[in-house]
């Protein structure tokens, strides 16, 4: 008969092997916004964060080339694409059906600079990551295979984009948790002759969803928090590694902006909602030196706009 010890050391084990399972267990998720004027026609926004690559993530790569498959109309990247510096040409090599479509990113830290490893203790930290001494990533080479493709880089950048017979005004921001967010230099209330207006940003920090929010943005679209990745069964997510509530942690959610956050009200249009959407991506790979998943699978999500 087995002591507890060695329950607790094949609980464990199992519970690892899982987890590791669960990692690579990729999926898609679709969510419908009534947020276009009547007549309008559909919008299918595919939403790619935290792919994570290793240049031997073969399984990751060949699902990624599947994704075309749900027919996309625009592609929305929020960044932390790779994590090695060999990883850009076959990331773009899986992406390839995919950057023949519209499409716009914002870049993350691990576009930048490649994984270190980390006290787990320190993701319990809300406030923005001190930038540590890491490898430098090829994120030029990456950037400019976006843009060859003709994705618009919106990293500290405002961009109108046509889709089809759709106008869509795009905000972004480069990396809040590394500091690089200029929001101040690209804000302005969204424009009301587009079809849609949208936020984008890698790490969902509240001071930029706030500002985007009180100017008007119809849907935000972040990443970063990877869900939580290690969730537990009827509670969720443990920790969001920044400012933001784990309520909104993954998943389509109503972000609502209230004198409480700090803002007065005056300073936001009233002919504007001080609401919007969010979306934030659960991701899709992880960091190698934590590659597991709890209650917490990795996800590509189709968000299809349509009319009221």
């Amino acid at each position: 008969m087995l002591g507890s010890s060695a329950l607790l050391l094949a609980g464990g084990l199992g519970l690892l092997g899982y987890s590791l399972w669960e990692a690579q267990a990729y999926s898609t998720r679709e969510f419908t916004l009534r947020v276009l004027e009547p007549e309008r026609e559909s919008l299918k926004i595919l939403h790619l964060s935290d792919i994570h690559l290793m240049p031997n993530d073969h399984k990751r790569a060949d699902w990624l080339r599947s994704l075309i498959d749900l027919k996309p109309d625009f592609i929305v990247n929020t960044g932390d694409n790779i994590s090695h510096p060999d990883a850009v040409p076959v990331l773009l090599d899986a992406l390839s059906d995919l950057l023949t479509l519209p499409g716009a990113f914002v870049f993350g830290s691990n576009d930048y600079y490649g994984p270190v490893f980390k006290n787990p203790l320190s993701y319990l930290r809300k406030g923005a990551a001190p930038i540590k001494h890491a490898p430098e990533l090829p994120w030029g080479q990456l950037r400019n295979g976006f843009n060859s493709a003709g994705w618009t880089d919106l990293n500290n950048a405002h961009e109108q984009i046509k889709v089809g017979s759709l106008l869509l005004d795009i905000v972004g921001v480069d990396d809040p948790h590394i500091h690089r967010d200029r929001y101040e230099d690209v804000a302005q209330h969204a424009d009301t002759n587009a079809d849609v207006s949208l936020g984008v940003v890698h790490a969902p920090y509240r001071r930029v969803l706030d500002a985007m929010t009180a100017d008007g943005v119809d849907l935000i679209l972040a990443g970063h928090t990877h869900g939580g990745q290690i969730c537990l069964p009827g509670y969720g997510t443990l920790i969001t590694n920044c400012d933001l509530d784990r309520r909104y942690a993954k998943g389509l959610s109503a972000y609502t902006l209230t004198p409480d956050d700090g803002w007065d009200v005056d300073d936001v249009d009233e002919d504007l909602v001080a609401s919007t959407w969010l979306h934030v991506s659960p991701g899709i790979g992880t960091s190698p030196y934590a590659p597991i998943r709890l209650a917490c699978r990795p996800e590509a999500i189709l968000i299809t706009l349509t009319s009221h």
